[in-house]
């Protein structure tokens, strides 16, 4: 099998850069190790930055979110029983964010894909990626229980932390940057519409917690918990309990609850990969970072990798000029380390670390304070929120 772009994961990154190159006349091939309905449910980000909404628009793959996503025009954030709202298009020129779940988009570029694009191949699981420094790269893969090579002229792995295409990078031409958090995620899924219209952002002694949503009728929550904690442990009871603490404000809000229909725990890291290109190899999305999700740019920065490279490519097919192709991991190391460096703040202002003085304490106190008083601090909140330029 032979194409111009063989692309590793059917993830939203994957699937959106397969949908801009086949735009542009850009001939790919997409492999996923999963099956369709895995990569259906897989329930992962659910904040579109403005500027991913409209690459969605743009690439033709918007109108079902546009009908169904939930546009936010601001956060709330809580602290010392004290709300405080933060207006993103007031602050920012117009920008906003949409909630509307990776899940969904994978279906609408998975529909678009098998009715409009190139191959998208289900249980397709890539084993490696060969001759990356060369002009020829290769992927070999297992498909339908027969072991198969795809020749192309450019592969990119957008096949998370655990695929094969980072490992084609040599060691020696790798540098990993990387913090480990000492607590997760505790997040659930409720049956139960949101108890707040707009994502609520809690910092309290016993620990951060955010209230957001997938659609009217259904609630996504978290609590922050300790590093390795197990999510069955908790009983539903004891979750709606300790969220009920954390969201405590002196005006009598109250909290909804809910039959909880799923729960997991999710750890906490901050990482990247340099570089993000080796020859004709190319990383895009957890595949070259991660950040810890309390900043909401996992998805977005993704998005970034993929619209930055097909520009690349389309401009060297245009122009015959490698010129974009060989600024790709530059270009996007810049937004990316923006992105890292405000999920840190977002994380370190809202949780609370084992061990916290009342010194520590008091300085979160006052960071959340100069963000509800100062509308130039505020603004930057809202400028890293709703997202950094893909230029």
């Amino acid at each position: 099998m032979r194409t111009t772009v063989g692309i590793i994961g059917a993830g939203p990154a994957g699937l959106l850069l397969a949908r801009l190159l086949h735009n542009a006349g850009i001939d790919s091939v997409v492999l996923e190790s999963r099956d369709r309905d895995y990569v259906e449910r897989r329930q992962r980000a659910g904040i579109l930055e403005q500027g991913t909404a409209d690459v969605l628009r743009a690439a033709g793959a918007g109108a079902r979110m546009d009908r169904e996503g939930l546009r936010h025009d601001g956060i709330e954030l809580r602290f010392d029983r004290r709300r405080h709202r933060v207006d993103f298009p007031a602050l920012t020129g117009g920008r906003s964010v949409m909630v509307y779940a990776q899940t969904e988009v994978c279906k609408d570029l998975i529909a678009l894909q098998l009715a409009e694009g190139g191959p998208l191949l289900f249980e397709a699981e890539a084993l490696a990626v060969e001759d990356a420094g060369t002009d020829a790269p290769r992927v070999r893969f297992l498909h339908e229980g027969r072991e198969d090579v795809l020749e192309c002229e450019y592969v990119v792995g957008c096949d998370g932390f655990w695929g094969v295409a980072r490992k084609a990078i040599p060691a020696e031409l790798v540098q990993v940057f990387e913090r480990t958090y000492p607590f997760g995620w505790l997040g659930i899924l409720a049956d139960v519409p949101p108890s707040h219209d707009e994502l609520v952002y809690a910092r309290h002694d016993r620990g951060f917690a955010l209230l957001s949503m997938r659609s009217p009728s259904v609630s996504r929550l978290y609590l922050q918990v300790p590093d390795g904690t197990d999510a069955e442990a908790w009983s539903d009871e004891a979750i709606w309990d300790e969220l009920e603490r954390r969201f405590e404000t002196a005006d009598g809000w109250r909290l909804e609850r809910g039959p909880i229909t799923q729960k997991s725990v999710t750890p906490m890291r901050s990482y990247v990969h340099e570089p993000m290109r080796h020859g004709r190899l190319f990383l895009a999305g957890d595949a070259a970072h991660i950040v810890p999700p309390t900043g909401a740019k996992g998805l977005n920065l993704a998005v970034g990798d993929v619209v930055t490279f097909a520009r690349a490519l389309a401009h060297r097919q245009e122009t015959g000029s490698p010129e974009l192709l060989d600024a790709y991991s530059e270009t996007c190391l810049r937004r990316i380390w923006q992105a890292e460096r405000f999920s840190y703040d977002m994380t370190t202002l809202l949780h609370r670390a084992p061990g916290a003085t009342g010194f520590e304490d008091r300085l979160q106190l006052a960071r959340l304070d100069r963000i509800a008083s100062s509308r130039a601090a505020e603004t930057d909140l809202a400028e890293g929120y709703t997202g950094f330029s893909f230029g």
